[in-house]
This record gives structure tokens, sequence and C-alpha cells, in this order.
């Protein structure tokens, strides 16, 4: 629960007059609600009374049948107020949170952003998100609004009536509601948590279904992945009917708590009357108001049902939320000059080192190439390097102090990283480009595009504004990794970190790009992680791992 409260705070924080003038909107419409009705009913009553009595003539229709109309007209009007502000300043609310979720992630150590699998991750923070908007608006407000009307109405009826009837009308809805959805609160968390997880199993593996579709086919598995996405439906399906069938109930024992307090209403009202302590035009308020109030207590069914939901999404989203970014200023840039002394790094998760006692300087204007063979930890070296791993062991020295003692934003300002997988974004080569320089000219991103050897290919093809699918679909394996390079080169680092940035090309194709990259960068340090001859024949020096 606490997590709730910490999302509902964020958002009142954010949204704290735009939620106070719905939240009294709120309490308005159901308060004109139950005027309207108790109102209704005293007129209809009190001009039956006058008829048989023979006073219709005298019996004043106007007045209350104005106050009728007033109350329907300003309920509706208070309506669309109430939902136009709660809803605009939710729906602001849940934008802050999603980038306070958004930053989170980003800060994320790199071995969990690794991990995290791109539709999947979205998909799974997109629910979450919408799954709180009910918070504020079917559970906070709905029982702030209920609760005060109830009070509210206790009063008036005291005032008008009698305690008798206010105080069974009180005591009535609190014991009576209170029991039903307390009962539909311990009922509906267990299912409507496993109704998400089904939700989200089928989204998944509808997702690896549509991304995945050709390699399923190649392989015969397209046949088991749809059962394996229809299961997932399958298994929801009979969830959604059990939680719909408490949902129904508890909507049936409202209904029931709602005649019951009514009845009574009605009957206590009546024996005053005889008694002569009353009007029956006055007992009649009692009734109808009582009945009114079950508008009060109905929506908290929908928010009760969703409410394991709500509480799971709140768990996940909470301890990832970030503060916002401080507005950026203008780096310090380093000197190019990098230098590691006694290193040793361990793999993600692991505490037995894969390397111990590297040792390397590059300064400006050179290369070093690392060598070694496969899985010796060239690229845990280069992420140690970029600062996106920790060091077991040694120290890092960029420019003129430790690695770890520059801001983030001064750390990427003045050093890049080419790791062996690198995603292009669905959209232009130029959105792709600008990722790391907005605001990069058009003669910038074709400089980039010469250094890498790509020019002469994409400019038939549309050249800056040439569309690329996703994970680069329209490119080939050399065309993406030669574009990703072009991306790091926009940045102009003065450390440039390169993990395997050839893959893919031909020894020509290689010596050239490499070249195109020093001719950028002619005073950049260079650190290759390096399997191929064209690499460190390129390189000033070499360190075997």
């Amino acid at each position: 629960m606490k997590y709730l409260v910490r999302i509902l705070r964020l958002i009142a924080r954010e949204q704290r007059p735009a939620l106070a003038r719905g939240a009294a909107l709120s309490l308005v419409v159901l308060l004109m609600g139950v005027a309207l009705l108790g109102l209704s009913g005293w007129f209809i009553t009190a001009a039956a009374a006058a008829g048989l009595a023979g006073a219709g003539a005298v019996f004043d229709v106007f007045r209350p049948s104005a106050m009728v109309r007033f109350l329907a007209l300003g309920r509706t009007a208070a309506r669309y107020g109430e939902r136009l502000l709660t809803h605009d300043a939710v729906l602001r609310g849940l934008e802050s949170l999603r980038l306070g979720l958004l930053r989170g992630v980003l800060r994320a150590p790199l071995d969990r952003m690794i991990r995290l699998r791109g539709a999947q991750v979205l998909n799974r923070l997109t629910a979450d998100v919408d799954a709180l908007d009910g918070l504020v608006l079917r559970l906070v407000l709905p029982v702030a609004a209920g609760a005060l009307a109830l009070l509210i109405s206790f009063a008036v009826l005291w005032w008008l009536v009698d305690l008798a009837v206010a105080a069974w009308m009180l005591l009535g809805w609190l014991v009576g509601a209170g029991a039903v959805l307390w009962h539909m609160g311990r009922q509906a968390p267990a299912p409507s948590r496993r109704i998400e997880a089904a939700t989200q199993a089928f989204r998944s593996r509808l997702i690896d279904l549509v991304q995945a579709r050709d390699d399923l086919a190649i392989y015969g598995l397209l046949p088991r992945q749809q059962a394996q996405t229809l299961a997932a439906e399958t298994r929801r399906l009979p969830l959604r009917r059990v939680l719909d069938r408490a949902d129904r109930r508890a909507g049936a024992a409202l209904m029931a708590v709602s005649a019951l307090v009514s009845g009574g209403a009605l009957w206590i009202g009546l024996r005053l009357a005889e008694a002569g302590r009353i009007t029956p035009a006055a007992a009649a308020i009692g009734f109808f108001t009582a009945l009114a109030l079950f508008e009060a207590a109905a929506p908290l069914r929908r928010a009760l049902s969703d409410l394991g939901r709500m509480t799971d999404a709140a768990r996940r989203i909470a301890p990832a939320l970030a503060d916002p970014v401080p507005p950026p200023t203008s780096p310090e840039r380093a000197t190019a000059r990098l230098i590691c002394t006694d290193c040793a790094v361990t793999r993600p998760d692991s505490t037995a080192p894969i390397l111990a006692g590297v040792s390397l300087a590059v300064g400006p204007g050179e290369t070093l190439a690392l060598t070694g063979p496969s899985g010796v930890g060239k690229s845990t070296l280069l992420l140690a390097l970029a600062g996106l791993h920790p060091l077991a062991g040694g120290a890092i020295t960029l420019g003129d102090r430790p690695l770890d003692q520059w801001s983030e934003v001064a750390l990427r300002a003045s050093l890049a990283l080419l790791p062996q997988r690198s995603e292009l974004l669905t959209g232009s080569v130029a959105e792709n480009l600008r990722l790391t320089g907005p605001e990069a000219s058009d003669d910038d991103l074709w400089a980039v595009l010469e250094a890498v050897q790509l020019a002469p290919l994409l400019r038939p093809r549309g050249g800056l504004d040439l569309r690329i699918g996703p994970r680069g679909q329209g490119l080939s394996g050399g065309e993406r990794r030669r574009l990703a390079l072009a991306r790091v080169l926009v940045r102009r680092p003065a450390v440039l970190l390169l993990d395997e940035p050839t893959e893919g090309l031909d020894d020509a194709t290689a010596r050239a790009v490499l070249a195109g990259v020093r001719r950028t960068l002619p005073d950049a340090a260079l650190v290759l992680a390096s399997h191929r001859r064209a690499e460190v024949d390129f390189a000033d020096r070499r360190l075997a791992l």
C-alpha cells in the first residue's frame, strides 16, 4: 500500500490545484444528486398531501420545480467540469510518472539495461502506468467525495427531518456498504493480479509472434507460438469471469443495502409522521436521500476489482522513479588522455576476475588495439573504461582526474563507446544520427557518413531522408554497423572506444572506414577491441589480453 501512497503523492504534488477543484466538483455532483432526489420526493409527496387536503390551489409549485430544474442542470454542468478537471489532472500526472519512470530506467546499471527487451519493457511500463489512472479517478476521489457527501447528508437530514432518520441512514450505509466493499476488497486482488499477468503474457507472446514470425515459420515453430499465445488468452478469460461474478455480486449486495437503508429510513419517517413529529413530505426526504447515496458507493466496486492490478503496478513503478534531471549546462570536456592502472574486471553477476593487472595509456591522436581470443574480456574492459562496468581493482583516469569523479554529463560529452550491438531507431537516417547530436547540421551529418563510406550508398536511396525500419530493416549488416559508428562520430568525443567497429566489412572497406574515423577525430584517443588484421594494423600500439 505504501507504493500506492507514493504514486498518489507524486500525482497530487504536481496537480494539486486541478485535483482540488475536481474533488470539490465531485462532492458537488453527489450533493446535487442527493438534493435533487430528496427535493423531488418531498415535492411529490407535499403536492399530493396538499391535494388531498384541498389546498392544491394555494400550494407553491413554482419554486420547488424551479429548484429541481436548477439542480438537474447544475449537476450536469458540475459533472462535466469534474470530469474535465480530474481527467486532465490525472493524465498530466501520469505524464510526469512516465517521465520519472523512463529516467529511472535510463539510470539503471548497464547489465540490467542489457537484459531489457525493448518491446516487452515498453509494453510492461505502459500497462503499469495505465493501470494507475484508476487510483485517483475511481478510488481516491470517489471515496473522499462519498464520505463527505454521507456526512453532509447526515447533518442536513438531522436538521430537516430527524436525528433518528439521519442516524439510520449514516450507520446503514457505513456498515452495509463498508461490509460489501471490504469483502470485495478481499476477493478481487488475487484474480486481478492473475488477470494482469495473463494479459502481459499474451501481449509478450504476441509481440514475439509478430517480430519473429519469419524465423518461426522457417523452423516450423509458428503453430506452437500461436498455440502458446492463445493459451495465455485462454487462461485470462476464466479469471475475468471470476472477477466479473464478484463484481456483480458486490453490485447486487449494494443494491440490497440501498433497499434496506432506504426502506428503513421510510419506515422510521412514517412512524415519526404518525407520531406528529414530522410531516409525511419530510419522511419522503429521508427515503429519497438514502436512495440517492447509492451513487456514492456504486463506483467503488470497479476500483476494488482493479486494486490488485494497481497495487502490483505501483510496486513495480515506485522504486524505479527518478527525480527530474536538472537543466542542461555546457559540460566541461576532458583532454584526450585515458590511463588504466593495474585494473581488474569481472563479468556481470560474478566475483571471479576475468582480467587482472591490466595497465594501458592512450593519449591525443593515438590508437590502441586490444587483442586476444573471444571471451577474454575485451568488451568488458571497454565497458569499464567507459564507466559502465565497475572495477574489481585498480584505477582509471580520464584527463586529469579519476573516471568516477566526472559527472555523467561531462563524461558522456568527452568519451563515447560503440558497443558490439547498437540499436537503430525506426525513422530516417538523419533522425538516427541526430540522436547523439540534435544540433548537427546536414553538412555535419554528411561529413560523418563520408567518413564511414556510407554517403555514396545512401545518396541514391534518399540520403538523410531514407527511412529505416525496426532494428535497421532496409540496411545490410555492414551498413547498420557503419551508421551506428557515424552516430558516435557526430558527438566528436575526445576519447572513442570501439568494439569491433568494422565487423561485417571487407578489408578494403574496413581500412577506409578506420581512416575516415581518424580524419574526423584527428586528436582523439582511440581504443579498439579488435579481432581482425585490418584493425590491428591501423593501431599505433597493441595490447594482448
